[in-house]
């Protein structure tokens, strides 16, 4: 589906069903360096089961117009302006990584747009070491290399992954390599520039859970759950095994965590239905 906002084209993954903002509605803001294929299993269980469903590719990221946005707090203020272009008045967020932290940063200075957050692979602050940001800058190549690499545990080297067909590994860098030169940088910077997070937190109102791994070097979960105590009332889940590439590495526990958050109208034989990947 392709929306306008803020004056440019958007294009958002419905979870293999029309859009209906009658229904109970979930955004998934995807992380750095990233589109909305890295939603593609838990978005389309969603979709559905009772919710309606939008998983934007941000701006410069994926199908989508524009330069990417420079900040998060800029991230964080384009959620409201998506939902104003579905006419939806509240939703969900699910975000992973520099998703997160926009989730909650648009919690806590939009408390009427959120109904809950989900933060995934998170963590505050998401300092990016100075080797990498340079590399970033110059030579994406690089750069792809090193998040890859660090964004996995060793499982996910190994073609014992429950998500069908899915090489872990190779996936992850060929959705990095085909975003848009430059986009690596400004993203990277946005996280590791960000500075609000403790005062955004303490700000949020609605219910928040942290769904962290175990084996995540890019953000520990040690650090996730230090975020998690400064949200009122914020649930933790972590996820054995796993690394900082959570939705790809431990999809199935990925979405029972949020199944069980955000609620879905259950159906027999969850594991029958086949995704199909970036439509």
């Amino acid at each position: 589906m392709e929306l306008i906002v803020q004056g440019r084209k958007v294009f958002c993954y419905t979870g293999g069903k029309s859009f209906d903002a009658k229904l109970p509605t979930v955004v998934f803001v995807h992380g750095a360096q990233h589109d909305h294929c890295v939603w593609v299993l838990q978005s389309r269980y969603l979709a559905h089961h009772g919710h309606a469903v939008l998983a934007p590719d941000l701006p410069g990221h994926g199908r989508s117009e524009g330069p990417p946005l420079a900040s998060v707090e800029a991230i964080a203020d384009w959620i409201p302006a998506l939902l104003d272009a579905t006419t939806v008045r509240q939703a969900a967020l699910v975000g992973h990584s520099m998703g997160s932290l926009a989730a909650l940063d648009c919690a806590g200075r939009h408390p009427g747009r959120v109904s809950r957050i989900a933060l995934i692979g998170s963590a505050f602050p998401m300092r990016v070491s100075p080797e990498l940001l340079e590399a970033t800058r110059n030579d994406e190549p690089l750069a792809q290399d090193m998040v890859n690499i660090w964004s996995h545990s060793a499982y996910a080297h190994y073609p014992s992954n429950p998500g069908p067909g899915f090489w872990v590994i190779g996936e992850n860098l060929r959705l990095m390599q085909r975003q848009k030169p430059g986009v690596m940088h400004v993203d990277f910077a946005a996280c590791n520039a960000y500075a609000a997070g403790t005062e955004r937190a303490a700000q949020v109102q609605c219910p928040a859970l942290l769904v962290l791994g175990k084996r995540d070097v890019m953000t520990p979960a040690r650090s996730g759950r230090e975020l998690a105590k400064a949200i009122p009332g914020a649930r933790v889940v972590e996820i054995a095994g796993s690394g900082h590439a959570l939705m790809a590495e431990k999809p199935d526990e990925v979405l029972d965590a949020l199944i069980g958050f955000l609620g879905t109208t259950q159906v027999k034989g969850r594991g029958s239905e086949t995704p199909n990947p970036c439509t």
